[in-house]
């Protein structure tokens, strides 16, 4: 600390002082405080977003019981997963994240091989994540237009898969276009989507029930086990762990907290307390909000039936005609779903920073094609190359929507599957290889460290099945749930480019320091 020189000395921030000890140069411009590494985390959660695109999958299987009580029991695993990430966070704060852990926690022989797996279901996670977010918001957009002009019922106008894919298009554009400013203009956007999360989630789950004019009793609320799904299905746990998928779908992206650490003050104290509250908060406002629209729930099969006015959007319906039955016109119910449709806004631009920022860590360490390019910097201190390659994959990954929905399903099931393989690959070496090794930084999970990390990987190959079980029988081409399918093409692919060529050049992330 040498006495008095730090006074002539600006003291160097903790984060910047750790980056310099893992190997690598401050290029990115750290200006984030602690509630913006959480609001970039937890605007990409998101759980406006999350749950309204895909209530539906909760309402069909279990109805509110799964979402009730299903959000808390992913919450509560999801929260050792996280805990277990923010604890290497705190020793490894890099934008590399989750890629960089498993180098330095797999040891020098696995290392390359490691970071290799964990970097590819990561970038390829993320972008499926923004490919999703912005494709439903350009869904939603339809829905709001389709009720603006008459609804389903009344001569709407409903846009064709073409339309929704231009609307897709167009959004990632804007998000690519907004993700070239600089990141002080982006930490404030990102705190104003927090805000805007925050409060719309409190004036929805408040709203809704109000003017409902049919309101679930609260029994039903939390006693209704919703069987009738259409689809063959009848087993109780098996709805009900197909319903969890609502509730582990929203809680994904977090480790965007990481991506940002390069960005951040204090990164090795804030990192970790931004994936942690993340999580928390999420976790405490979804559920205000799955109970403030669940008691406006009373006919479950018309809010699902493909001929009501939004065209069988359930939480639209409900908005709908909660305004509808009340004032005799539903144009509250669309202001709502604007509100919805900001937020689901904002999650996707949070979704290209967080991308951008992987994809320059990894292409910085050598792992990408045309890795230089993707790297450079502009002289705001942007990744914009990393930028608009992030958008411009996630629209080609949309575009599977248009061949089949099934297709695009399985791209969706990427998104978490995909990320959760991410989350647990460092997961599973730090309770393993590194169990004696891994040296712990400011935020510690101490003596509990193994414990969590257990349970957090075991949560993780518990949802990994799940989320491969059919969904609809008889299984048929358009039935079959092709997630699995989707992952071990991506382990393939993976596998094969490393055992053909990269294992011969990629050797984990590399020091940028000159010596």
């Amino acid at each position: 600390m040498g006495g008095d020189q730090s006074f002539y000395v600006p003291a160097m921030d903790s984060g910047q002082v750790r980056l310099k000890e893992l190997g690598y140069k401050q290029e990115l411009k750290r200006d984030l405080s602690v509630f913006s590494n959480f609001a970039i985390s937890f605007s990409i959660i998101s759980v406006l977003t999350g749950i309204t695109t895909t209530y539906n999958t909760g309402l069909r299987f279990g109805g509110t019981v799964t979402l009730v009580y299903g959000w808390f029991l992913a919450g509560s695993f999801t929260m050792c997963v996280g805990l277990s990430m923010a604890e290497i966070c705190s020793s490894y704060p890099t934008s590399g994240g989750l890629y960089y852990w498993s180098a330095m926690l797999a040891g020098p022989r696995w290392a390359p091989l490691a970071s290799w797996m964990t970097g590819w279901f990561n970038i390829v996670g993320q972008w499926a994540v923004t490919a999703s977010v912005d494709f439903s918001l350009a869904q939603l957009i339809q829905v709001i237009v389709l009720l603006s002009t008459g609804g389903r019922n009344g001569g709407g106008y409903k846009g064709s898969d073409f339309v929704v894919i231009g609307i897709h298009g167009g959004i990632l554009f804007i998000h690519a276009l907004l993700n070239s400013l600089p990141i002080s203009v982006l930490s404030f956007i990102g705190q104003l989507a927090a805000l805007w999360n925050l409060l719309g989630v409190l004036v929805l789950m408040i709203l809704i029930p109000l003017v409902s004019t049919e309101r679930a009793t609260t029994k039903f609320v939390f006693t209704n086990f919703n069987t009738d799904n259409g689809l063959g299905i009848t087993s109780y746990a098996y709805i009900f762990v197909l319903g969890l998928l609502m509730s582990q779908y929203t809680i994904t992206g977090y480790d965007a907290s990481a991506h940002m650490t390069e960005e951040t003050v204090d990164a090795d104290k804030n990192g970790p307390r931004g994936i942690i509250s993340a999580i928390g908060i999420s976790i405490l406002f979804g559920w205000g909000y799955i109970l403030g629209i669940s008691y406006a729930v009373t006919d479950i099969p018309s809010l699902l039936s493909e001929t009501n006015n939004s065209g069988g959007y359930a939480i639209a319906e409900i908005f709908y005609l909660a305004f509808k039955n009340r004032f005799g016109s539903g144009t509250g119910g669309i202001v709502c779903l604007g509100i919805v449709a900001v937020a689901v806004f904002f999650c996707g631009m949070s979704s290209v920073t967080s991308n951008s920022r992987m994809a320059y860590a990894f292409s910085r360490d050598g792992a990408m094609p045309l890795s230089p390019l993707w790297h450079k910097v502009n002289r705001r201190e942007v990744p914009i190359n990393a930028v608009w390659l992030s958008a411009l994959i996630s629209f080609c990954m949309a575009l599977t929507s248009l061949g089949s929905i099934v297709a695009f399903q399985a791209m969706v099931s990427i998104a978490t599957i995909g990320l959760y393989i991410a989350y647990a690959i460092p997961i599973i070496l730090r309770v393993t290889l590194a169990r004696n090794t891994f040296v712990p930084g400011p935020f510690s999970l101490g003596k509990y460290g193994m414990v969590v990390g257990w349970v957090a990987v075991m949560w993780v190959v518990t949802i990994s099945v799940l989320f491969s079980l059919p969904v609809a029988y008889p299984i048929t081409a358009e039935t079959l749930n092709y997630t699995p399918v989707a992952v071990a093409g991506l382990v393939a692919i993976t596998l094969s480019y490393w055992l053909f060529s990269a294992r011969h050049w990629f050797t984990g992330p590399v020091s940028n320091i000159l010596s």
